[in-house]
């Protein structure tokens, strides 16, 4: 510790506060379907999964290795490369926040990582082989792959308990979804806490302080838990009603399936070292469950600007790490400017979510102005819906009634209910 200059301990309190962004980003990874089911109370979730995450911070260090040893080449890489690398993160965490977005923090650091590598080295410092083997196929594949399990799961839920009083089962299934939502939660600690691990004991390689190829110390491993379990207790609440409400809607049977799913993934992944973004992981069970009752929905407006929004991170995290690092190897000047920009940035950022608050308190809300709970499912979701049978022996629900309703026209010589045109 005695070897930490000043310039590594701003890059050290950096990747924490990115590790706190984190946190607060990808609560909704694990809580939103348990908040959206009514299984817990929005303020019970979060601090469960705070404390799941700290411990699932210390199970594990093979992600963590992953990015202190795998993505760049560590000769002649700079401390403040890893600073820029933090900036374009921590502000491409932030706008996401900001419109809601689930996208991915783990993306934003290797877009950051790699744009401000690239910029102070080129592109022989990337390890080409290890972001396409660890990185970009399991940013395909994850997703998918836990969308397909989800929707399976579901489906073979429903079928178990189709000759089963619904109200009973429902309240088995929230017992389920309190079980598989610590699971996951337990299971991003172990991914997500250690690509923080990991970018500072890179910081700490690059600064002489550790040797190449050295675990994370035990204060590095402690600090990013604490860090990512005071962010998820502040709760992403914009992203969690994104995913609780805006995606689509969730029985508990469909967030028990959702939520053991994501875990299986992320597990899994975390196991190997494969470095994936939980966010997407999550949402791709999210959407499988939904794809998986019968007449379930996706919002596919909703889910389209999200994988716009997965589609940019990289680069976009990539272009402002870049720019970060064109100014920061200008000399002490050029880092202050950074570092001035993005508490500007940040700041600014908070100011404008105020303009539209969401907390704990209105998170579960159906309608919120201009939020995408608010939306409407669109033509085709809205036809699915009223064409498709509920599964066998669940709840028929207003909602439900009230929706095949608007889309069916009255018949001819009788006279439609003047409070709901029908929809065309």
């Amino acid at each position: 510790m005695e070897h930490i200059t000043l310039l590594l301990g701003i890059v050290i309190v950096t990747a924490l506060v990115f590790d706190f962004t984190n946190g607060f980003h990808d609560t909704a990874n694990a809580m939103a379907t348990t908040i959206s089911t009514g299984a817990l109370k929005p303020k019970t979730a979060v601090a469960m999964s705070a404390v799941l995450n700290l411990v699932g911070a210390f199970l594990s260090v093979e992600v963590a290795k992953t990015i202190s040893g795998g993505i760049v080449n560590e000769d002649g890489l700079k401390t403040e490369v890893i600073f820029a690398a933090l900036v374009g993160a921590i502000l491409w965490n932030l706008l996401t926040w900001l419109v809601g977005l689930p996208s991915s923090s783990s993306h934003a650091l290797f877009g950051g990582l790699i744009g401000a590598a690239v910029m102070s080295m080129g592109w022989s410092s990337i390890n080409g082989g290890t972001v396409v083997t660890k990185i970009l196929i399991p940013a395909i594949a994850a997703p998918l792959v836990a969308g397909i399990a989800a929707t399976l799961a579901t489906r073979l839920t429903y079928r178990i308990g189709r000759n089963t009083d619904t109200k009973a089962t429902a309240k088995g299934y929230r017992a389920g979804q309190i079980a598989s939502a610590g699971l996951v939660s337990l299971a991003h600690g172990t991914n997500d806490a250690q690509k923080t691990m990991g970018i500072i004991t890179l910081a700490l390689i690059t600064g002489g302080v550790l040797n190449p190829g050295a675990n994370p110390p035990m204060w590095v491993i402690v600090s990013a838990g604490i860090a990512i379990a005071l962010g998820t207790y502040l709760g992403g609440w914009r992203i969690i009603r994104t995913m609780g409400k805006g995606l689509t809607d969730l029985a508990p049977q469909q967030g028990f399936a959702a939520q053991t799913s994501a875990a299986t993934a992320i597990l899994a992944s975390s196991h190997i070292g494969f470095s994936l973004s939980t966010t997407q992981v999550c949402s791709g069970a999210v959407m499988g469950a939904g794809l998986g009752r019968k007449g379930g929905v996706v919002r596919w407006s909703t889910a389209t600007r999200m994988f716009i929004a997965w589609g940019l991170t990289l680069p976009a995290a990539g272009l402002v790490g870049a720019g970060a690092e064109f100014l920061t190897k200008q000399g002490p000047w050029g880092v202050a400017v950074t570092a001035a920009l993005l508490v500007t940035g940040s700041a600014v950022i908070w100011m404008l979510s105020r303009r539209n608050a969401v907390d704990h308190t209105n998170v579960a809300d159906d309608e919120i102005g201009g939020s995408p709970a608010a939306e409407p499912a669109g033509v085709v979701t809205t036809a699915i819906a009223a064409v498709t049978p509920p599964p066998t022996g669940s709840a028929v629900t207003t909602s439900d009634v009230d929706l095949v309703k608007a889309t069916i026209p009255a018949p001819t010589g009788t006279v439609a209910d003047p409070a709901r045109p029908a929809t065309v």
